[in-house]
């Protein structure tokens, strides 16, 4: 799966988010993206990252790691 820079930097953010830490602004537009690819999803809360945006996360930190 291809992520643009902006996608994949708001994937890092969530997945920071959902450990506790401090996050910085994410784009409404990568999130929005990444939520039709099923690797974000929007509640009342915000932002947060699916399983299966840790799983692409994931992997790509380890292909590019």
């Amino acid at each position: 799966m291809s992520l643009s820079e902006g996608q994949l930097s708001a994937l890092r953010n969530l997945s920071r988010k959902q450990s506790g830490q401090e996050v910085d602004w994410i784009s409404i537009a990568d999130a929005r993206a990444l939520t039709e690819l099923g690797l974000a999803e929007r509640n009342r809360e915000g932002w947060n990252i699916t399983p299966a945006g840790v799983a692409v996360l994931t992997v790509h930190e380890v292909d590019n790691g």
